[in-house]
């Protein structure tokens, strides 16, 4: 029973080429629509800049505003997952995909699924939160 237990905990841990080429495919489709999100939102944003606020009363200019300052936010968060993404496939590349960068011990394989760009295992992620 014992090597059975052994066994699983060390398939739950190793992944195979299959799967980390699953895993690549999946960040790759990921950073392709973060590109065109980012692409589109920043093109949207320079269209803006031309006719921002001419004749606008108060109220008409701060909606604008804030929706101006919320495209901003969006397209810096896509910037960041595709950072995050483009993270991920280097660490697959290097052979080092599922190994927390903290304590060098395997990333859970369901968290890994759950949240392919991580880079910390629960435990040191845990930590590093109640800094």
């Amino acid at each position: 029973m014992a090597t059975r237990a052994a066994r699983t905990a060390t398939s739950d841990d190793t992944w195979s080429g299959e799967e980390l080429a699953e895993v690549r495919r999946q960040l790759e489709h990921e950073i392709a629509e973060l590109s065109a999100d980012i692409t589109r939102a920043e093109s949207e944003l320079a269209q803006g800049d031309a006719s921002e606020g001419a004749g606008d009363d108060p109220a008409d200019a701060g909606a604008k505003t804030y929706e101006r300052e919320r495209e901003i936010a969006l397209t810096l968060n896509a910037r960041d997952l595709l950072a995050q993404n483009e993270r991920a496939i280097a660490r697959v590349d290097a052979g080092t995909y599922g190994e927390c960068e903290s304590c060098h011990k395997p990333i859970g394989k369901e968290r890994l699924r759950a949240f392919p760009r991580a880079t910390l295992c629960v435990a040191c992620k845990q930590r590093e939160e109640r800094r």
